[in-house]
This record gives C-alpha cells, structure tokens and sequence, in this order.
C-alpha cells in the first residue's frame, strides 16, 4: 500500500515537473506556473462538487495576459445561456451602432402650423426604438413642447410605431404565459420599459385600500377588489396586467392590513404605441396644453408635417450600462430590432437583428454562422445555444477592441458592488475585480466576463450550467466559488483556501436560547422595514452559521423591502423544507409564542403568483403533517393563495413531487371548506384549465377536480361517522421550464 502510495506520489510529481518544464517552454515563469496549477486544481475540485457535477456544465478560462487557456471543462459544448446572451447583443450593437449613437424621438405637427399662434391640427410622435423614455424624460419634453410654442392641440395625437415591425416579442417569450415586467414587448415609441407602477394603498380609518397607476392616463381600467384585512399577516394580494382592446387592464385581488405601508408592483403592458400616446395627451393636459381629439395610431404624411422637436436619448454605452447591470430584456430586445432597422433597413425586425448579429459573429469575432443558435437578443427561455468557448472568443474580440473595450466592460455587474452582482462574493478577493454577466433561467444559471486576479493577471471566463437538480443556491455558490478561485491566484491564501472559504456550509446547530436570542433581534430589524439595515442583515446572513437563524435573517432581508426580488431569492434560497431548518423554526416559534418565521413571507410572495414561492409552500406542507397547529395555518394560506393566485398555483401543483401535492391538495381542501366561500375565485380557474390546450394541464385538472371534491367530502362529514373514501391518485407531472420570476438575470 505504501509502495502504491509512493508511486502515485512520484506520478504526480512527474506531471507537475512536466507542466513546469512545459510552461516555461511557452515563457511562462516557472512562479506563474505553479500559481496556475493551484488555481487548476481548485476549479477542478469545486466542479467535481455533486453541485456541477450532476449537471451539464460548460467552463472555459483563458488569461488575456499571453492567451492561454489555463482551464476547460466540456468548453464546446453548446448550452442554454441565459442572460448571457445579452453579451452577444451588446458587443453587436456597440460594434453597429457605437458608443456616442442617440436615439432619436420626434414631434411633428402640420404643416401650416406655426410656433406663433401655438395651435396645432394633429401632433404626431414617430419613435426610432429609445428604450430610456420614463416618466420623467416624457414630463421634460412635454415641458419643451410647452416653450416651443405648442399650446393646443385641435385633432388627434398621432403615434408613428413604423420603425419596428409589429412583432412586439421574439421567439422564447411565448414559451411564458406571464404579465411580469421582465416580459414587456418592444416597441419603436415605449415608455417606461413598457411597464407600468400598481401602488396599492392601505385605507384610512377602515377604508377600503386604494389602488394607483403611475403614469395615470385613460389608458388603464383598474379593477379594485382589495379589502381590509386583519393584521399584517393578511398582506396577500395579486396584480395581474392584461390588454383589452386598445386600453390596459389591470386588476387587483386580495387583502390589504390597514396599517401596511404603500406597496409597490410594476406589471407589462400590451400596446407600447397606446401607452406612450395616452401618457403624452395626460401629460401635456396638465401642463395646460389643450388635447380635442383622441391617441390614434398612424404615419406621419411625408412632406406634409413640420418638425417641433427631437428629443434624443443619453449616448449608448449609458443605456447599454442599464441593459447589461439590470439585466433588462425590454432594452435587449429592442436593441436587437435597432440594428436590423439600422443595418438592414426599416422597419426593424427580430430578424433582421438576428440576422445582422450572425453576420458580425461571423465575419469579426470567428464564430461561424450555424455552430450555435440564436433566436432573440434577451436570452429568454429555451430558445438560445451557446458554449463557453463561444463566449471567451467573443470577450476576448470586445477586449482587443481597444476603442470600444472601456464601455463594454464597464457595462458589466461589478462583484460585490452593483448590478446583479451586487450581493454576490461578498467577503472575497473578487470583489471588485470581477465584472461579469448573470445568467438565470428554470434549472440554468450562468456567469461570464472578465477578472484580475490578486496576483495581476487578466483572465477572461465563461461559466453554463444546465439541467441541475434541486435548488438555485447551491448552483450560484459554486459557480462564484469559480470565479473566487481565479481571482485568488496569487494572494497568499490562495485559491483553494479562498474557494473554502466562501463555501463553508451552514450547519451549526445553536443552543435554543442562544438562537432564539438572535432570532428576536433579526425579526425585531425585520419588522422596520428599513432599507439601511440590508447592507448589515446582508453581511449576517452570509456569515451566519446556524441554518435556522441564516433563514430568519433572509427573512428579515426581505422585509427590510420586499420590492427588491433578491431580498426574496434570499428568503426562499435560505428557508429550507426540512427538520433542520423548517422543523428547528417551528419548536422555537412555540416556545416564543410567535408565528413561524419565514412563512408569512412565503405565503405572501406566493399569493403574489411567485411559482418558486408557491413550490417552497407546497414542500412546507408535507413537513406540517400530525401537527394541527401548523396544518390548521397552512390550510388557511393555501385557501388565500388560491384565491389570489389560482392559474399559478394549478401550474405549479401539476409539476410538483406526488408527496408534496397530496398533502397540500388535503390541507387546501379544508381551507376551501372553512372560508365557505361558493364564489371561491379557485373554482372558475379549475374548470377553465380542464379545457386547456397546454399537454396534461386538462387532465390534470380533472382529476384534481375528483381529489378535491372527495376530500371536501371527507372535510365536511361528521369525524366520526365519515366513511374512508378513496382519493383519486393525481399523475406525476413534469414541469415545463420557465423563467424564474424576476427581471432579468
């Protein structure tokens, strides 16, 4: 055994020797080469984690220093990558269009009209794709058309939408039946990413809640069932956006506490053209500008009008900085209509886009047309294939290109600073040092871009994992770990302590008085609602070793402003289904005489329609089974989450573990038993997905249907005399993937 070990011992010795000899062969100081195998050896040991290593992974680094791919992992392979893809569109637009390009919006009126008597016939807006018109740009033209003389407006607005095709989505959005704002269409004249702010409002003294749109106009038919209710555990409400005809539909369900602050929700709209023309006829009424006729869509007669005003956008590499840190689709997908109608011709189409970006990947960076597949510019769903060494030769194409490099890295999330990286390696070495692209899809998670490492070496990188099992958590730890791994090469810990030490696991069980005294003090933090407490609740949350404490703190992250979806990925990510988490939280939320913490949370994110949120609830149903305290609260919730969120809860029942649906189907029966409401809004939404074209979705319901009415049975006979019935067993479904619920990623 020993001899065996020492035979071993001098193979790897031999090998090491042979990359010594071999990197200083290709000037590689004998110094950098052993870095180099410290750092090979760390990446190769976070990807034969059970993390990566079950999945479909495709890595490649390359230095930027001499060229060298120092390590590679299935680097041909073609994946899914999601937001990654934004790297392509952003190279190819900065490339086609240049770093200093404007858009243009403009404002026409008649011909015979005149600055002097301020009275125009029609007021036309033609659009050229801006992305960046909000609110308050919209307010400051409105004002410059104001000292431009126009002061009334006799006909109709007239939006010109004919630099875009009328396609409003590109292939891979329709695979998503969603009115999320990371869904919102292109459209030659937006506004607002083409999304519109629900504010729902408590009631004073008892009233019912108020519900508003910004920007208000008579472009929106607002709906309002919110009610009052008890306490702040009743926050469970739905917003849902939808078209209808030429104006916006939003409608609002659910229940509101009187003394809950001003919560805020952005939601797509349908008709980017309607919206923007409506918002302008409000905005220009008030500024006391008279509008007599109505927003109409059309062209603007050439020759026949006379130029008012041109308002154009911020220079590119600025909004190509919002594309690239949000992780915006909206400026994505528009970007890629721009440069077709730029390059191809107006009107501006996918594609054309497409067409144009296959054409730069081809003839400047190397990438031959037909070796990956891109079919929007987003990244959005289960449309694109790309492979790492695809995306390093395309980094390393933006690097070189010394004019535009400045503005394309800069477009990046810094680690541990901004953008979509924000929270991300926090404590590392790549802090600071690593810009880099996310990618976040159902069962996909990516990371590309550009690192210095401690020792001064420039490396570029591109991380696609696909089809990995369980949760997102783990999956993002090790993809960070790394990009740790290379950014620690050359510090003294080097890059195997460093990848420890963001990785050590949460698993010290605290003594119960200890836990519970820190868990009073993260709830009580909590409970402000205070955004300056994030940047102190996150750096706890990351050190904090004891899993059910970590989860009340990701709790009290989300509280501190549940509009920010990563306070959310945090609460649902550290609330774990199990004894250890779940189980610990619920024996001390007895002993303190307080809810469970973490579930109201839950609850309200699922009653919102988050699909991931209402999985997290179904798995915490399964785990209340003997305890009547918890089932009696699960019940309720689940009877509350169906009312604001059926469609998304039938979805999410059909694609869930047979155990987990089951026994939420049991606990929702008794909640649809004791709200005694005939005119449950869950009823309407079964019987019209047992008529859906969606594969399984009818039969499912059908079924569904006969389980819950014999359970209803069972839930509404007398205890004693109730007869065992038998419950029709529910198929094993398979959920489609989607994008996860939130902008961008």
């Amino acid at each position: 055994m020993l001899t065996g070990s020492k035979s071993l011992l001098a193979a790897l010795v031999a090998v090491f020797s042979l990359s010594l000899s071999g990197a200083a062969r290709a000037g590689v100081s004998p110094a950098k080469a052993a870095e180099r195998e410290q750092l090979r050896k760390a990446l190769s040991e976070v990807l034969e984690r059970p993390t990566l290593k079950n999945a479909r992974v495709s890595f490649e680094l390359r230095s930027l220093d001499d060229g060298e791919v120092v390590f590679s992992h299935h680097p041909d392979d073609l994946l899914n990558p999601a937001s990654n893809a934004k790297l392509f569109t952003a190279a190819v637009a900065l490339v086609k269009l240049g770093p200093e390009y404007r858009f243009e919006t403009e404002f026409l009126a008649d011909s015979d009209y005149s600055a002097t008597q301020g009275k125009a016939k029609v007021l036309y807006v033609r659009g050229k794709g801006d992305p960046s018109i909000t609110t308050e740009r919209l307010y400051n033209i409105v004002s410059e058309l104001w000292h431009s003389g126009v002061r009334e407006v006799n006909g109709d607005i007239v939006v010109d939408d004919s630099w875009f095709d009328g396609e409003r989505t590109p292939p891979g959005f329709d695979q998503e039946d969603s009115d999320r704002a990371y869904m919102a269409p292109t459209g030659a004249v937006s506004l607002n990413w083409n999304a519109v702010g629900i504010y729902l409002r408590a009631g004073e003294g008892g009233k019912k809640p108020q519900v508003e749109v910004d920007p208000a106009s008579d472009f929106f038919v607002v709906e309002n069932n919110l009610s009052v209710g008890p306490g702040r555990r009743y926050r469970r409400f739905n917003v849902s956006s939808e078209a209808s005809g030429d104006k916006q539909k939003i409608v609002v369900k659910g229940t509101l506490p009187a003394d809950s602050s001003t919560v805020s929700v952005w939601k797509k709209i349908d008709n980017p053209p309607m919206y923007f023309g409506q918002t302008l006829k409000q905005m220009l009424q008030d500024r006391g500008i008279k509008v007599k006729g109505k927003v109409k869509l059309g062209l603007v007669p050439q020759g026949q009008a006379k130029m008012v005003y041109v308002a154009q956008s911020e220079t590119f590499d600025l909004i190509l900085k919002r594309m690239n840190k949000i992780s915006s689709n909206f400026i994505a997908e528009t970007l890629i209509k721009t440069v077709g109608a730029e390059g191809r011709g107006a009107p501006g189409s996918f594609a054309k886009g497409i067409d144009v970006a296959e054409d730069f990947l081809e003839k400047d960076v190397g990438i031959p047309r037909g070796t990956y597949v891109m079919k929007n510019g987003s990244g959005l769903n289960d449309v694109n294939r790309f492979s790492a060494s695809q995306v390093t030769k395309l980094l390393r194409y933006m690097f070189d290109r010394f004019p535009l490099q400045p503005e394309y890295l800069s477009s990046m999330g810094i680690a541990g600073k901004d953008g979509t990286l924000r929270y991300r390696f926090e404590g590392s070495d790549a802090v600071g040092r690593l810009r880099a692209k996310t990618g976040t899809l159902e069962n996909v998670s990516a990371l590309s871009g550009y690192v210095q490492s401690v020792g001064g070496e420039k490396f570029i990188f591109s991380t696609m994992v696909n089809d990995y099992s369980g949760r997102a958590a783990p999956v993002v730890q090790s993809i960070d770990a790394l990009g740790v791994a290379v950014a620690a090469s050359g510090s003294a810990q080097g890059p195997g302590t460093a990848v420890a030490a963001l990785t050590q696991q949460a698993g010290v069980v605290s003594p119960v008085e200890e836990a519970k005294a820190r868990i009073k003090t993260y709830l009580a933090l909590g409970k402000q609602g205070d955004t300056r407490n994030i940047s102190f609740l996150r750096t706890a949350w990351r050190s904090e070793k004891d899993p059910a404490v970590r989860a009340v703190v990701a709790e009290s992250i989300y509280r501190s402003n549940p509009q920010d979806y990563l306070g959310a990925r945090a609460l649902l990510d550290s609330l774990a289904a199990n004894d250890e988490v779940y189980g610990r939280l619920r024996k001390v939320a007895r002993e303190m005489a307080i809810d469970v913490p973490g579930v109201n949370s839950v609850v309200e994110l699922a009653a919102e329609g988050n699909t991931e949120a209402l999985g997290r609830l179904l798995e915490l149903t399964r785990l209340a089974a003997g305890d009547e305290g918890t089932e009696r609260e699960l019940s309720v919730a689940l009877s509350e989450v169906a009312r604001t969120a059926p469609d998304e809860l039938l979805r999410v029942l059909k694609g869930a573990a047979p155990a987990d649906r089951d026994t939420a189907v049991a606990l929702m029966a008794r909640g649809l038993v004791q709200s005694a409401d005939a005119e449950h809004p869950f009823w309407p939404a079964l019987r019209k997905a047992q008529g859906a074209v969606e594969p399984g979705m009818a039969a499912f319901a059908r079924q569904l249907d006969s389980s819950l009415s014999v359970r209803i049975a069972q839930e509404k006979a007398p205890k004693a005399a109730a007869a065992p019935a038998v419950v029709p067993t529910l198929p094993v479904q398979h959920p489609a993937a989607t994008a996860e619920t939130r902008p961008g990623g």
